[in-house]
């Protein structure tokens, strides 16, 4: 199992207000490289795109634990098996940090590949959420 884990973020808003952003997939095509991403299509709990030179991705809301953690799955008609976890933390009032974890099921040349692509987009869709206007 190859996991990725993001920096921390620290975000100036409340552990609420994040957590209603980022548990919606219908907020999340702002987070993504626009220039990577063709064909979105979401809601609440899904949502579903091509990535320029990787193909068709589907996601799904697992499970929710309200202001604390969202996991994503891939869809029924996800190549990889794997989860996406993104955790809530406030420290003080308008201070909120957030982490992003992968765990993906790839063979070794898969994790070769993919490993620094991983990590890259974990950071970045960090950048994106601190950088977000709530």
């Amino acid at each position: 199992m190859t996991k990725v884990e993001s920096r921390t973020g620290k975000i100036s808003f409340s552990e609420t207000k994040v957590y209603h952003l980022l548990s919606d997939f219908n907020n999340f095509e702002k987070l993504l490289p626009a220039d990577k991403i063709k064909n979105w299509e979401s809601t609440e709990n899904t949502c579903r795109f091509s990535i320029e030179g990787i193909g068709d991705v589907g996601l799904k809301i697992a499970e929710k634990e309200p202001y604390k953690l969202i996991k994503i799955s891939g869809d029924k008609l996800s190549n990889v098996e794997f989860n996406f976890w993104i955790q809530i933390k406030q420290v003080q009032e308008n201070d909120t940090r957030i982490k992003l974890t992968i765990k993906a099921d790839l063979n070794p040349m898969m994790r070769m590949v993919a490993a620094k692509p991983l990590q890259e987009f974990v950071n970045i869709l960090v950048d994106r959420i601190e950088q977000l206007q709530f």
